[in-house]
This record gives structure tokens, sequence and C-alpha cells, in this order.
């Protein structure tokens, strides 16, 4: 299992000793608990987990731990799955998120003479400011130009010679396939990607770094700790560095609460070390992962790693007996010719029966399509359990989006 630095400890411990006065959220949560006997790893993981809904219920700002007028800005999440979760930060937050951000580019091989074209939203989601102030942090051009209208998207990134292109796997989908229709390859000077807000497999990244012509870097974060540049990969391309100077990582069985070993899959939980506005104690992420055990080639051993996210605990799919997440559909397309790397699973109760239909997009037609459907159909069953209606459709048919795209569309309920 991940070890406890003395330092992590320690900065722990400090925030330990006012936590309970400072924030009711927390007098509420550790009631019966002395948190000053909390010395040493083995006690900190006696500690009860916080959860989305434990922020859901602490709505509108519950969950605030220092006087109004140290608050500078919130943020919040989407609420599209219920109660918005709205996060406040202190301007010490703001620049220590800003710090990490800044750290994420300079890993990602940014530097001050990039010019660095945003394009997720700003407002209360976190991704555009967030990139905004570690670009600006770096000291590179930020190019603020937010979500949609691709056609002023591509004006400027050809007009201001952007270098890097920050998005949503989407969104960046979408941008690199125009790119390609227009022949606006050599027009442009992309050399980098950051792209973070949804897991994506390995199709969709070829494609992307193909069609645009750039190296890729996945940027994590959520919305509660901070927002996204908590963590990013680094050249090799093999797991995130996470920051571990302001977050802890563990990894839990999702099932049983137990922490599990290094390099044993399970779900990430996060707790900030040094977040003053809204601190947050063994934060269930619900995203699935491991810590790896070994050592990065890079030399950013300060930093540990986690593996790629393959999914999340709360988005398995349960059909026809069946349960498997969407990160299976991905592994099954990546090993079928003719599968492009975009999806969309429709279920529905058809005479009480479930029918899972998956669509993919494909460039093959007549029989090639068809045995190209036959075997998808065959490796899911093989790989996930159960035959799905597999149905390819013609490249760039289904829908794509500037934000996350919704893979699974679920009418039985």
């Amino acid at each position: 299992m991940a070890v406890m630095t003395n330092a992590q400890l320690d900065l722990i411990k400090n925030e330990f000793k006012t936590l309970k006065e400072r924030s009711p959220f927390y007098a509420k949560k550790f009631a019966g608990i002395d948190l000053s006997d909390v010395q040493s790893q083995e006690d900190f993981e006696k500690l009860p987990f916080s959860e989305k809904n434990d922020l859901r219920e602490a709505y509108p700002l519950g969950i605030q731990a220092v006087p109004d007028e140290d608050v500078v800005r919130i943020h919040s999440s989407s609420g599209t799955t219920g109660t918005p979760v709205i996060i406040p930060y202190t301007a010490q937050d703001v620049s220590d998120w800003a710090e990490m951000f800044a750290r994420c580019l300079k890993i990602a091989g940014c530097t001050n003479l990039d010019r660095i074209q945003i394009t997720p939203g700003y407002g209360l989601w976190t991704a555009g400011i967030g990139f905004q102030a570690g670009v600006e942090r770096l000291g590179a051009m930020a190019i603020p130009m937010g979500p949609g209208n691709t056609e002023k998207q591509l004006k400027m990134m050809q007009d201001l010679k952007s270098t890097v292109i920050t998005a949503t796997s989407s969104y960046a989908l979408l941008l690199a396939e125009e790119i390609t229709k227009r022949n606006l390859r050599d027009k442009i000077c992309l050399r980098k990607g950051v792209i973070g807000s949804e897991r994506w497999g390995q199709k969709t990244r070829e494609r992307i770094q193909s069609e645009m012509g750039i190296e890729i870097y996945d940027i994590y974060g959520l919305t509660e700790i901070y927002g996204p540049g908590i963590g990013i990969s680094c050249d090799e391309h093999d797991g995130i560095h996470m920051f571990s100077d302001y977050v802890y990582c563990e990894v839990i069985d999702p099932k049983t609460g137990q922490v599990l070993p290094d390099g044993e899959e399970g779900e990430l939980v996060l707790t900030t070390l040094r977040k003053q506005g809204a601190p947050l104690i063994r934060f269930r992420t619900h995203d699935l992962t491991s810590i790896r055990p070994d050592d990065c080639p890079c030399g950013r051993n300060e930093y540990p790693r986690i593996n790629m996210i393959t999914g999340r605990s709360d988005d398995m799919v349960k059909v026809k007996g069946c349960n498997f997440f969407p990160a299976q559909v991905e592994e099954c397309l990546a090993f079928v010719d003719g599968c492009s790397s975009e999806y969309q699973i429709q279920i529905e109760a058809i005479n009480d029966r479930d029918v899972l239909t998956l669509f993919f997009e494909t460039a093959l037609t007549g029989e090639d399509k068809e045995r190209c459907e036959k075997q998808l159909a065959e490796v899911f069953k093989a790989k996930i359990g159960c035959t799905p209606n597999a149905e390819g459709v013609p490249m760039g048919e289904l829908p794509r989006s500037t934000k996350k795209t919704q893979r699974v569309f679920d009418s039985r309920y």
C-alpha cells in the first residue's frame, strides 16, 4: 500500500489541530473522534471516508472551513446527477492550484514561449480558469477560447499559431477530424495536447495525435480537489504523476473500503494536504486505478504514479446478467480491425428482455462491415459475457461533444 511520508503526516496532523473548530462539516463528520489521536498512517486509515453525497448534503457552503472574508472564489460540479457540490477557495488555494497547473504544463514540455489554446469551459466549471491560471503562472500566452465555435477555434489556431491545445478528449477528437477534413494539418503549428476530463481509449488517442500531429498528455483532477491539475502523465505516457505535496493518495476495495496494496486496482481516495477553503479527508473519487510500485524512468519519483483511470466504480453497466464498464467496451473495439474509437451503447427493455445495441463508427461497408459487426459481437461475448447487436455506422455519425461525451443510454428505468 502507499506509504505516507513524514511530511504528509505532519501536514495532516497540523490540519487536524483546528479542523473541527473551523469546519462544522467535520465537527459533525468526526464527532466522537479525537483527531489528536491520529499519529500514524494506521491511525489515519481508521477515519471514515468522505463521499460526494456528504458534500451535496452540505450545499451550498456547509463544507467551508474559513471565514467568509477569506473566500475569494467558488467553483461547482455540474449537478447533472443531483444537487451540485460547491467548493470555496481562498487566495492561497487559488495560488497553490496555479502552481500545480504550471507544474503540469512544464512536465508536458510547455514553456513560456508556447501559445496555449484553452477550449474547456469557464465559469463554475474548474477547467477553463484552471488552465488559464496555470498558463499565466508558467508565463506562456493564454488563448482563452472556451468551448465550441469550432470555426473560430480553427481560425485562431492558424492565425495565432497556437502550439498547445487543451481540451476534453471528445472535443480534441472533433477538432482533429475537422483539421483532417479541411486539410489544415500543414497550416497549424500545434505540437502538444493537454487532455483531460474523461477517460478515453488508445484508439482515440492515436487518432488525435496522428490527425493533429501532436504529443498528448493526460491531465487529472476533479472539482472537489481543486480541479484538473493535481497530476499529469509525463513523456513516458505510462501512468499519472500525482503531486504528493498537495494530495495524499490511497486505493481501496470499493466494496469493503480496505486499503489495497500498490499495484492492485481499486478506487482512488484523495486527501488534501494544504487546502484551506474546503479541505477534504479521505474523499472517495470513484475513479478506478492502482498505485504504481515502480519508479518512473522520467526520474520524477517525488511524485508517485497512479495508472491511467480505467473507469468509475459507479459507472458499471448491468445488462443480461453481465456487469461491465465502458473501458471494457473500448478494449473490444481495439481488438477488432475496422472499428473506430467512437461508440455508443443503447439498452432497452423489449418484451421484458434486455436488448443491448452497440453502435460503433467504421469506414467499412457491405460485407466487410457485416464481418466486422459479427466479429465485434463475438469479441464482446467472449470478453464481457453477453452478446450485443453490433451495428456499424459511418465515420462521424455518432455525436461529438465540447465537454464529456455520453456513451451509455439506458431507457429501462
